[in-house]
């Protein structure tokens, strides 16, 4: 820029600001906001699509902050992670992944447990329950006959209280592959990204040492949360049935497709010991 022009220009992201139905489920257009108001009426404006294939996303899939950022930065679409994933499931390539391929042989070793762990969730912003459906399938097919679902339930992504019923859609694929759910997970507690420590220590202390509480069913364990008011996004870390925990020498594979909220509880189970919240790193 000409450093005797005294031009100016920013480029200004508000996170969740956007053009929406006039109604009042729309809180910007509820808003007194006379500023923003004055800059649509009397300065050249346009207006940009941020879902579907306008960013790389599935077509229906709603943007998130992550792939507007990336969009923007990189100045053209960015083909996302999870439109990457779901071709790679719909071409069949994605059970042809090596490094599947490899955890699915050592899973498949006597004494051994293939243990999957995740959001379970059609939310599509940090995971698609088609990507875990897949991952089963493929187990299936690789002859691992015993593996686990450590299910982390989502309600922010979602709407609070959908996750029985994602649930219930695993179970109905695990009647088809094998395998069985072992934990649930709130998401409050598993997938923290502000070093809340002692979050990621209940879902450590599920995952590791089978402790919390115990439910016949994860439906039943759900519902009982439901009833005392408890939303996906908080639900405690709980066991279903007898537990089984991550051991020493077993496979874990962790399904979400956006990295930051898992970092901190991979680091736990694998990384770097936490010995004030009772964590320290398995060899898995």
């Amino acid at each position: 820029m000409n450093p005797t022009n005294s031009s100016r220009c920013a480029l200004i992201i508000l996170d969740g600001w956007g053009i929406g139905n006039n109604d009042d489920s729309n809180a910007i257009a509820a808003a007194n906001t006379p500023f923003m108001d004055r800059l649509l009426c009397n300065t050249p404006n346009a207006t940009l699509r941020t879902d579907s294939e306008h960013v790389g996303l599935p077509e229906g899939q709603m943007g998130n902050s992550e792939v507007g950022h990336m969009n923007i930065g990189a100045g053209r679409i960015v083909y996302q992670d999870l439109l990457r994933i779901d071709r790679a499931v719909a071409d069949g390539s994605f059970e042809q992944e090596a490094s599947l391929q490899r955890a699915f042989e050592v899973a498949s070793a006597p004494g051994v447990r293939l243990h999957l762990m995740g959001l379970v969730s059609k939310g599509g912003v940090h995971a698609q329950q088609a990507h875990l459906n897949a991952l089963c399938r493929a187990a299936k097919k690789a002859d691992v006959g015993d593996f686990v679902v450590h299910a982390f339930t989502d309600g922010r992504d979602t709407a609070p209280r959908t996750g029985r019923g994602y649930i219930a859609e695993l179970e109905e694929v695990l009647k088809e592959t094998g395998g069985r759910i072992a934990s649930v997970h709130g998401r409050y507690f598993s997938m923290d990204r502000d070093n809340r420590w002692e979050r990621i220590s209940r879902s450590y202390a599920t995952l590791i040492r089978g402790e919390g509480d115990v439910f016949a069913t994860a439906d039943a364990g759900i519902a009982s949360h439901y009833n005392a008011g408890t939303t996906d996004e908080f639900i405690p870390p709980f066991v279903i049935g007898e537990a089984t925990p991550i051991a020493p020498n077993d496979v874990v594979i962790c399904f979400n497709f956006r990295t930051d909220r898992c970092r901190e509880i991979t680091s736990a189970l694998t990384q770097k010991p936490y010995p004030e919240f009772g964590m320290s790193p398995l060899a898995l």
